[in-house]
């Protein structure tokens, strides 16, 4: 009978990643979890990663093995079967690693505040650059102050600070209350991309109050990894961005009333457009065959990727 349930989503073919991750679990302040862990037909199984663990460890946690079904929909199954007495989920990926105060924090902000929607930050290293902290964020925004102890802020219209540039928010910082993890679900096809983009949103639009804290939560791992392991030169490329441009197309729906939103929102699909043409581009310039199946169905769903064919071969062929 715990008030946090984790997710972790497995998939993973070397030995040690998973241990270090609930090596980090095991030593958090905040002890009043448990664990589902959703093996997503790894080729390396769960419970190979489990054995070395103490019994009292090993009886917080259970495995759910299903086919393979991607990120989302390992995460989708763990929500779908998060215990009734569970107030709070919490998501780790298998890689990832958390700081011992992680659960503690969340628990404390999510409960004194009445909040559904929390993040912390997360240390990814250099190769991480492109995602920002929350204390960096707070520099840059109308944020208001909530305490020191933990350091916690809140943005009043999160939504659209969200939509300019969303590499603040990551899925290992990430809690969520009972209202969200009862009716919220990943969009599970889109595994190449953005369906935690997807998620985020639609947590913070159901969300009665979103809470961000400054610390460190979380630390990035370095395990299999779908997003990061796609090029531009990919054969997964084309289909990650048409993934990411369906997200959006969705997220522009969700933010239909909104137009400050939805030009936020346009940018980033302009920017999939011509990320997608360049490296069918690329293609060509090698002699290899693009991707025809998949831009037709593009073209079907988004005309407007023609005009961006067009306005690409303008530029590479003016005088």
């Amino acid at each position: 009978m715990a008030s946090i349930t984790i997710i972790i989503p497995f998939y993973q073919r070397q030995t040690g990643i998973l241990q270090r991750a609930l090596t980090s679990i095991s030593k958090q302040v905040f002890q009043d979890f448990d664990i589902l862990i959703i093996d997503d037909e790894s080729p390396l199984p769960a419970e190979n990663e489990l054995r070395s663990l103490s019994e009292e460890d090993r009886a917080r946690i259970r495995v759910i093995r299903q086919p393979n079904a991607g990120p989302g929909g390992a995460r989708n199954t763990g929500l779908d079967n998060v215990p009734a007495s569970s107030r709070f989920v919490a998501f780790l990926d298998s890689d990832d690693e958390w700081a011992p105060q992680h659960l503690g924090n969340a628990f404390e902000a999510l409960t004194r505040h009445d909040a559904d929607c929390y993040w912390d930050s997360i240390d990814g290293g250099e190769e991480f650059f492109y995602h920002f902290s929350m204390a960096e964020l707070a520099k840059s925004v109308n944020a208001t102050r909530l305490s020191q102890t933990p350091p916690l802020i809140e943005i009043p219209d999160i939504a659209s600070v969200m939509l300019k540039d969303w590499s603040f928010l990551h899925l290992s910082c990430m809690l969520i209350g009972r209202p969200l993890f009862e009716k919220i679900r990943f969009e599970a096809a889109l595994r190449l991309a953005a369906e935690d983009v997807l998620f985020f949103c639609d947590c913070i639009l159901a969300a009665k109050r979103v809470l961000l804290c400054e610390d460190t939560g979380a630390l990035r791992g370095e395990g299999m990894n779908i997003f990061h392991s796609v090029d531009n030169d990919s054969p997964q490329f084309l289909r990650q961005q048409f993934n990411t441009w369906t997200a959006l197309n969705t997220l522009e729906q969700r933010f239909s009333r909104r137009p400050q939103d939805i030009a936020s929102i346009r940018i980033y699909k302009n920017r999939a457009r011509k990320q997608a043409l360049w490296s069918q581009a690329r293609q060509l310039r090698r002699r290899r065959l693009p991707q025809l199946g998949l831009l037709a169905k593009w073209a079907w769903r988004d005309p407007a990727i023609l005009q961006s064919a067009v306005q690409l071969a303008a530029g590479k062929f003016a005088p």
